[in-house]
């Protein structure tokens, strides 16, 4: 698995978010961390799809999925902090996630500013 940062961070923050959603759900709180799981775990499998994608473009979607996951865990894990519905350190989860976002920008960005990954998309907007 360390043949790619961002399979591992994300891998890895899985890991964490399952860790979370225990204490969560051992604290009573079902709702959120269940949303949390969800979007928490996908960063990486849309990731590992991505990896295995069949063209530029379809990596370029997979790797945008995951940053949207990404962002929409950070809305949780805030909400979660700002709500007080819950006593759990969230801040190491919350740096984690910064970091992947940062990272899986960064991939987005640098993928659609490559001329190929460009011309794909004007062939399927034509």
């Amino acid at each position: 698995m360390a043949d790619s940062i961002i399979r591992e961070k994300s891998f890895r923050f899985a890991l964490e978010t399952i860790e979370v959603f225990k204490q969560l759900q051992a604290d009573r709180e079902f709702v959120l961390s269940r949303q949390l799981l969800r979007s928490g775990t996908s960063i990486g499998a849309n990731v590992e799809e991505a990896l295995a994608g069949q063209s530029r473009r379809d990596f370029l979607a997979k790797m945008a999925l995951a940053s949207k996951e990404a962002r929409e865990t950070r809305y949780w894990l805030t909400l979660l902090q700002k709500s007080n519905l819950t006593k759990i350190e969230l801040s190491q989860a919350t740096a984690n996630i910064e970091e992947l976002i940062r990272i899986l920008t960064s991939i987005v960005k640098t993928t659609a500013k490559d001329p190929a990954t460009q011309n794909l998309k004007l062939k399927t907007q034509n």
